[in-house]
């Protein structure tokens, strides 16, 4: 195996924009975070597009000396200056106290990533401040997506609950070199601390704030995850394929049509299969439509918490447009099930075409209403304007993509960054604000109803003759390998990591939630606030809760 040295000089500058897997780069875990503080200031890679947990199993004699084995973690790195974008590869043979350097102090955006990948491997990451389980029980006994664990033999069901635990470690290095554990507590014993959620309908699923507040200003905000953790990356493991696409739209299920075509075309992709032009125009006008669903629901959704009603119950008219839509040919309105690996379910219904030209203008107008009834309203606009502040810099050290880093000035969307579908094809802007706070987040996403309208607008009339499906074996197997796809999600990039053995049924499939980041950046524009506001910044964030837990 190369040195890390050596690896690093050979990786070239790869500015092509496209979405398509970089050559992984192997760093050696004692070298990781002087290395990647290294690729963060003298290559200019801010983002930490996504961080993986993975399990390569434990060497075997025939192994190549070059084989990964062990526990590890995946890094998807992107510079947001130049585009480049790299891969990068650790682990640790130590399977009964894997530790790996933690690198939350050079991207803010790997804290709850980290947590994750202690949650379900059992790695600890030497040097990061809240050492905790993100999604499982305290109580849990194992690391569930070790190839060699067995949850059931340990975790029997249960339904009591489960008491709060308030307190958090961090593990360090002595002068020896051996580990240090320092058990610190979340909140002090004078504090007010308040739960919001996980039943709460602010929260926008169950989602659990614990805040601690000093009057009725935050100072602190402990987000608990995992209430509707479904295990979907472990099922997939034991899933073929087209089994697997079922379940992204369970994900973010305001995003299901592009959560399935992320994960088609990360598949596709590995298997060399190219869908049929046809496909690609249809599958980028049913993305976009359902971006406007998803957009009409989080300013739905937004004025509901706000105490704007009527506002609400427009939103909920005009988005019953598209979900009719989506119903007469993909036969669902929520859950659509509708892109397959080579194509899509069913070509579009002979009405599809006259539907949504029709809608087009029927959205443009009504979309001004929603600034009459509520976007220009000066209570509204004092509830937003100058709250829930996130800097340039704060979004891209997070990975807040989508509608949120936009606002904040970062231009980070997927369909700019790396075209799919038809994207390099239409002309559309990409709404970038500078303001960072709430009402810009409103805005930006307003504005991209618009553009929306004006992708689909080019398309609808020149959607060309071929066959909407691709003639597939009965039994997909994906070569050995991996690959990384991401897609322009309604809340920001949805990305894809596969791993294949070359079986049926995938080695490794992490998905990059859009809402994981948004969460991780509450703590930080919350502090200071006033408790409404927590309102008003949940709601401009925009996550879905089963995007975050999976």
């Amino acid at each position: 195996m190369a040195s890390t040295g050596e690896r690093k000089r050979l990786q070239p500058k790869d500015n092509n924009m496209s979405n398509m897997e970089q050559t992984p780069l192997y760093i050696e875990s004692g070298k990781l975070h002087e290395q990647m503080l290294s690729l963060r200031d003298e290559r200019h890679m801010d983002f930490l597009e996504s961080l993986t947990g993975m399990d390569w199993g434990e060497r075997k004699e025939d192994d190549a000396a070059d084989a990964i084995r062990g526990l590890g973690v995946v890094y998807h790195l992107e510079s947001s200056s130049t585009g480049e974008r790299m891969v990068i590869k650790t682990s640790t043979e130590n399977r009964t106290k894997p530790e790996l350097p933690t690198v939350t102090d050079i991207w803010c955006g790997a804290e709850l990533p980290e947590r994750e990948v202690y949650d379900f491997f059992g790695i600890e990451f030497i040097g990061h401040p809240d050492m905790r389980r993100l999604f499982l029980r305290n109580d849990w006994v194992g690391f569930p997506l070790r190839k060699d664990d067995d949850p059931a033999k340990e975790n029997p069901l249960r339904m009591d609950n489960e008491p709060t635990v308030d307190t958090t470690r961090e593990y360090g290095v002595k002068e020896d070199g051996t580990t240090s554990e320092t058990e610190e507590t979340l909140f002090g014993d004078e504090e007010y601390v308040v739960n919001i959620g996980p039943q709460h309908p602010a929260t926008h699923g169950v989602l659990r704030f614990r805040v601690s507040l000093e009057g009725e200003n935050i100072k602190k905000i402990d987000v608990n995850c995992g209430y509707i953790h479904r295990g979907i990356e472990k099922m997939n493991e034991s899933l073929t394929y087209p089994q697997t696409l079922a379940l992204t739209d369970r994900l973010d299920y305001l995003g299901a049509m592009q959560n399935r075509h992320a994960l088609c075309m990360c598949i596709e992709k590995a298997m060399g299969v190219e869908v049929s032009e046809r496909v690609q125009y249809i599958r980028t006008i049913m993305d976009e439509l359902q971006r406007i669903d998803s957009h009409i629901l989080f300013f739905s959704c937004l004025c509901q918490d706000l105490g704007a009603t009527t506002a609400f119950l427009y939103g909920f008219r005009d988005r019953e447009k598209v979900l009719d839509i989506f119903e007469e040919t993909c036969g669902g309105r929520l859950i659509l099930n509708y892109n397959t690996i080579g194509g899509v379910q069913a070509d579009i219904h002979p009405n599809f075409v006259k539907r949504v030209k029709e809608f087009i203008p029927y959205m443009r107008h009504n979309l001004q209403e929603y600034y009459d009834v509520f976007i220009n309203n000066v209570i509204a606009q004092n509830r937003l304007k100058g709250v829930g502040i996130l800097t340039r810099e704060q979004a891209i050290a997070f990975g807040a993509t989508g509608g949120t880093g936009r606002a904040s000035g970062w231009a980070c969307d997927v369909r700019k960054r790396m075209p799919y579908g038809v994207y390099d094809k239409v002309d559309f802007k990409e709404i970038v604000r500078t303001e960072g706070d709430c009402f810009a987040r409103l805005l930006v996403r307003m504005d991209e109803i618009e553009e929306s309208l004006h992708i689909i607008e080019q398309l609808i009339d020149n959607i060309p003759e071929g066959a909407y499906q691709e003639k597939m074996k009965p039994i997909i197997r994906v070569p050995e390998g991996s690959w990384y796809s991401a897609v322009e999600g309604s809340r920001g990039e949805f990305g894809v990591y596969l791993e294949s053995r070359g079986d049926k049924t995938p080695y490794r499939l992490h998905y990059r939630a859009t809402g994981l980041p948004l969460v991780g950046v509450i703590d930080t524009i919350t502090r200071g606030a006033k408790i409404a506001d927590l309102i008003a910044i949940g709601g401009t964030l925009d996550y879905v809760v089963p995007d975050i837990d999976r």
